[in-house]
């Protein structure tokens, strides 16, 4: 398991709670978050209680203020630990249209864009076979960010998007 401290003030000031484990509510802890510590492990933060809402995630390294992991707001009320169960190959499948229909897209390795790879902007389901992705919702690795692990996801919703716009997706590589 890894290790993540939230701080309430930017440049790692102000109150801090450390983090060692999954945690479903963290508001008992601190009232807003402006910047974090990852020591080892990579974790998503959400937005909301429950692992819900915009979805951030954060490989080991500092990230002094909201703005250096792509935040919308200061505010983190949940976290996950990554397991790293994936090994050490990447493979998915994307579709354009739900319930995995459609032209189909395979893919091994790390797009900055759908776009130019694949002529395609949106991803309507997805089968991962291997290892853990992330799906940004902007091109060159931005905007909102979305975790998704083994497993088959029938709509984009499943996944935690709003919308099925794809604009690029990397290998999580890092545990």
């Amino acid at each position: 398991m890894g290790k993540i401290t939230f701080f309430e003030e930017k440049k790692f000031q102000g109150r801090c709670y450390n983090c060692s484990s999954d945690c479903a509510d963290l508001h008992t802890h601190f009232s807003r978050c402006n910047s974090i510590r990852v020591e080892s492990g990579v974790w998503v933060i959400y937005e909301r209680p429950s692992y819900k809402g915009f979805q951030y995630i954060l490989s080991p390294g500092e990230y002094a203020d909201n703005q250096q992991w792509m935040a919308f707001s200061d505010s983190v009320k949940s976290c996950r630990a990554v397991k790293n169960i994936y090994g050490s190959s990447w493979k998915l499948r994307l579709y354009e249209r739900p319930d995995f229909g459609g032209q189909v897209v395979d893919c091994s390795d790390d797009i900055p864009s759908a776009y130019d790879a694949y002529k395609m902007r949106e991803a309507y389901s997805c089968v991962v076979t291997d290892g853990a992705w992330v799906f940004y919702d902007l091109p060159n690795y931005r905007g909102h960010q979305y975790l998704l692990e083994r497993g088959e996801y029938r709509q984009h919703s499943d996944w935690g998007a709003s919308s099925p716009g794809i604009g690029s997706f990397r290998r999580i590589t890092e545990f």
